[in-house]
């Protein structure tokens, strides 16, 4: 086998292992110890644990990314910035009609067009900041799997890539 072969296998050898370093590792563990003793995932948490975390957690880094936004509009944040009315009535689900829908772009060209600013800060900090805090992947437009803006808005016609 001649050198520029090897360099070629090698870096392929590399990529997969730093992919399965980077994606192997998610869920990750972001709850409160479980009977054994580790941390359990967000999908392991039981309901209470589930509120206990979106308080103390989740709730705390989304006010901040939003305060930064918009201070005076965002000084009080409480659940139902995101889940509206049903945070009221027990009802957490997500995506949800209460926050605005989207395109359904992949690449969210209108959204871009219509807010800019808006839709920059949501990506680059409150999609990255609500996917640490669950514990899950961000959004990849090539797998069109993870945390990303329709985890939480519904497209046009409803949850878009598997939310």
């Amino acid at each position: 086998m001649s050198y520029p072969h090897r360099k070629t296998i090698l870096l392929i050898v590399l990529a997969t292992l730093f992919a399965l370093v980077i994606y192997g590792c998610y869920p990750k563990r972001v709850g409160p110890s479980g009977p054994d003793g580790k941390q359990l995932t967000w999908k392991k948490m039981n309901v209470e644990q589930r509120k206990a975390h979106m308080k103390n957690v989740v709730m705390p880094r989304a006010a901040a990314v939003f305060r930064t936004w918009r201070p005076e509009r965002y000084a009080r944040v409480d659940c139902n910035l995101c889940h509206g009315l049903g945070a009221e009535t027990g009802i957490f689900d997500m995506p949800t009609a209460h926050l605005p829908r989207l395109s359904g772009e992949l690449l969210l060209g209108p959204e871009f067009k219509k807010h800019p600013d808006t839709t920059k800060l949501k990506l680059d900090q409150l999609v990255p900041a609500m996917a640490e805090s669950l514990g899950i992947k961000k959004f990849s437009v090539i797998t069109r799997t993870g945390f990303g803006c329709y985890s939480c808005h519904l497209g046009p016609d409803g949850p878009k890539f598997g939310n």
